[in-house]
């Protein structure tokens, strides 16, 4: 099943559980997806690699706009992002814990040679593309920023 029918389903289901926050949240990326197909030169579905990043991208603006809020003391918005990146983040794949992308980026690094922080362009380009909807692009980056320091 298709995330888009995955979403409709559950859309119904917090309706019928009025689940105010499942719904908000669920709309939201419906929307997202039908602004995704409906864009210009999109396909007509999208694949599960874009249906990912799609969903990346609404966590990362919901943490962005989370930190704001707490910058500004807004608790009550704060608290909106924070609900809503708990819901989305349901329908993204497992997360890989520090270590674990710690040796996934040492391999890499060994892979491409790099031996300084200079070389960290390598060694992002091949780390993303592996850890691509396992980790978030921030996280990665910090790794090999830390791995190339020593």
């Amino acid at each position: 099943m298709s995330l888009e029918q995955t979403i409709n389903n559950d859309i119904k289901t917090a309706m019928l559980a009025k689940n105010e926050v499942s719904l908000r949240s669920l709309r939201a990326v419906k929307a997202a997806i039908l602004l995704a197909k409906t864009a210009e030169g999109a396909k007509e579905n999208l694949s599960e690699d874009e249906e990912i990043k799609l969903l990346q991208k609404l966590v990362k603006q919901r943490r962005d706009s989370f930190e704001i809020f707490e910058k500004q003391n807004r608790p009550e918005l704060a608290a909106k992002e924070k609900e809503e990146i708990y819901v989305i983040e349901k329908y993204l794949p497992a997360q890989l814990s520090v270590d674990e992308l710690k040796q996934i980026i040492s391999k890499v690094i060994s892979e491409t040679g790099a031996t300084s922080p200079a070389d960290m362009g390598k060694v992002m380009g091949v780390a993303s593309k592996q850890l691509a909807g396992k980790a978030d692009g921030k996280t990665i980056s910090g790794i090999v920023k830390e791995l190339l320091a020593k």
